[in-house]
């Protein structure tokens, strides 16, 4: 910014192990969003090495980082993120289309998915015409369709009431029971407190790093 060099990140050092349950707290501006990105591939660090499943992916092309992106990781976000023009369905399938799944396959996991999440009936409607607390359901069920091991939510529950967001919170952790790592960004700390480890960030470094027992 003008002279002045602003570091996002600076001089961070993390490992999250396979099935983790973790939040990732701080004000808006502390990096958190940053780190999401790069963890998630969206973004690529100036320096220093990443490592998925035992893989650097640091220098990899963005087609191969696309590829991981597709088979590995499913991101939820504050504002959704649908295609308006496409419905419900659509949106699940998505992802499967991209990822050369064949016909019959997308069907069976779309179906799934709108059952899992309680969609059925809201299958053939547009992103306008749902709640935001449906939207966010197609939105987690877009994220999950091709199985990833990791799901990457950041303010999950931004846009939504508390109630509404309690909701979509249990659907995330039933996916993590289920075996699938979970990292969530918010700045709330009543949700950040659901997490079995709990990493704080400011300035672009982290803070404290604790893990606590949620049961």
């Amino acid at each position: 910014m003008g002279d002045q060099a602003v570091y996002a990140l600076n001089n961070i050092n993390l490992q999250i192990t396979s099935g983790e349950y973790v939040s990732i707290m701080g004000p808006s501006g502390s990096g958190k969003s940053t780190l999401l990105n790069i963890i998630g591939l969206l973004d690529k660090p100036d320096s220093g090495r990443y490592e998925l499943d035992e893989k650097l992916v640091t220098d990899l092309s963005e087609t191969e980082q696309a590829q991981i992106r597709r088979e590995k990781i499913g991101f939820v976000f504050q504002s959704f993120h649908l295609v308006p023009r496409l419905t419900a369905a659509e949106n699940i399938e998505l992802p499967l289309l991209l990822g050369g799944v064949s016909p019959e396959q997308r069907q069976r996991r779309v179906n799934d998915a709108l059952n899992a999440f309680e969609l059925k009936q809201r299958a053939n409607h547009r992103p306008a015409e749902l709640s935001g607390g449906q939207r966010q359901r197609v939105a987690i069920a877009r994220a999950t369709v091709m199985q990833p091991s990791v799901i990457l939510a950041d303010e999950p529950t931004g846009n939504l009431d508390h109630q509404i967001g309690a909701e979509v919170m249990l659907l995330l952790e039933n996916l993590h029971h289920q075996g699938t790592t979970l990292i969530v960004v918010t700045h709330d700390r009543e949700l950040g407190g659901r997490a079995h480890r709990q990493i704080g960030m400011r300035d672009g470094k982290i803070l404290t790093d604790q893990f606590h027992d949620t049961h």
